[in-house]
């Protein structure tokens, strides 16, 4: 039986840091009232012609660099974005051409803050196909691209950034506590499409368009939501709240996180939040924040790491991970 292990990670995030005092000479709010509601403390905004797949190549390469491979080594990339450098072709052979790799293959996943999940899901799956050996997971958003900075509901709460994992098949044996993707549960239901969305598109507006969402509805529904997609993966592993090590979120709104957690019965002090010092950044937030929690020192080899998160269309998603 094949299983999916993560053998490098690695995260990138533009230089340019925009506080919560900075937003004060832009809108509306007070950095008070951006911590209170959100916990959001700073976030990282891509420069002038900084693209999408600039911070995508970046985190790539630490990844690999990380996982002691290069290039030649990767046989697929499979990113995740919503904000891609061009309508097409996809950021991901952007990606691979500048990262030298002219075999293999390379595409983008959008499914917006559960990105992640869904490209990870879909890179293990091309693995125990046998389809590829080893692969780049991209999560990578240039969301101040998309948002309207005169709305203070959502221009406070998105920066930019990206992570990556190595992904590589192993074959797995009788070990009593095996390492890899263990289990993966996707779910989306289009019926709130229009509760998180961008107002434009190529082919509705033959524009870029802006975020657009309903706060309290997203709320409601990323607290409720994720409950089905973590249940299914204790059920299908055996584990609950109480076993695994790490929850990684999807850092949103550090109330939600909270909310969550809470409503899972999973202890405060197994959550990494990052959400204070990136903001949402979409389909890169899952990666950033288990770059950081393995550079600290807390995930290590052999941990239980769930990962969840919740985006526009609705999507949502669950991850449980043998580090």
């Amino acid at each position: 039986m094949k299983r999916s292990l993560i053998a490098g990670i690695g995260s990138a995030l533009p230089e340019k840091v925009l506080t919560n005092r900075d937003l004060e000479s832009i809108v509306d709010t007070s950095d008070e009232w951006i911590v209170q509601r959100t916990g959001i403390s700073e976030r990282h905004v891509a420069a002038e012609g900084e693209t999408t797949s600039d911070l995508a190549l970046a985190a790539a390469e630490k990844a690999l660099a990380d996982a002691g491979l290069t290039s030649a080594d990767i046989d697929l990339i499979v990113l995740a974005t919503a904000t891609p450098d061009q309508t097409f072709p996809a950021t991901a052979c952007t990606v691979q051409d500048r990262l030298g790799m002219h075999h293999g293959y390379a595409f983008d996943v959008q499914a917006v803050c559960s990105g992640f999940l869904f490209a990870l899901t879909t890179a293990d799956a091309h693995l125990k196909a046998g389809s590829a050996k080893r692969a780049l997971v991209i999560g990578a958003e240039t969301f101040s691209r998309i948002l309207d900075w005169s709305d203070r509901g959502t221009c406070v709460l998105f920066g930019d950034g990206a992570g990556a994992v190595v992904l590589e098949a192993h074959e797995a044996g009788e070990e009593t506590a095996p390492r890899g993707l263990l289990t993966a549960h996707l779910r989306s239901d289009g019926h709130f499409r229009d509760k998180l969305f961008v107002d434009g598109g190529p082919s509705s507006t033959r524009t870029v368009g802006h975020l657009r969402m309903e706060g309290r509805e997203v709320f409601k529904h990323a607290v409720a939501t994720i409950t089905d997609v973590i249940t299914d993966a204790f059920e299908a592993t055996g584990e609950s709240a109480e076993t695994i090590d790490w929850f990684v979120p999807h850092q949103a709104n550090r109330r939600i996180i909270d909310a969550s957690a809470k409503r899972l019965g999973i202890a405060e002090e197994k959550v990494v939040v990052t959400v204070q010092h990136h903001g949402n950044t979409s389909a890169a937030s899952i990666p950033l924040a288990l770059d950081v929690a393995v550079r600290d020192g807390r995930i290590k080899k052999g941990d239980l790491v769930l990962l969840e998160a919740m985006g526009g269309g609705f999507t949502w998603g669950s991850a449980l991970i043998r580090w």
